[in-house]
């Protein structure tokens, strides 16, 4: 699916891809679910992520405008 975030980048997302987004501090997760409807995604890093507001979480609800593309990154 295409998506376009909050910094003109446009590109395509599928499910089980890599992207990137800050929460606290720039994180990485892969990508469970698209909510379509709700220009959301749902985020999963097994390892948890960190930081006050989502630490310890090993999930996150993000909108399309929160996220950029993570080209060949090594956990993909």
């Amino acid at each position: 699916m295409k998506i376009t975030n909050k910094w003109d980048e446009t590109f395509d997302l599928k499910v089980g891809e890599w992207v990137g987004f800050k929460s606290d501090i720039e994180q990485e997760g892969i990508v469970k679910s698209i909510q379509k409807s709700r220009h959301t995604l749902i985020v999963e890093n097994k390892d948890g992520f960190y930081g006050d507001y989502i630490g310890g979480d090993t999930e996150a609800l993000l909108g399309f405008d929160d996220v950029w593309e993570i080209s060949g990154f090594l956990g993909s």
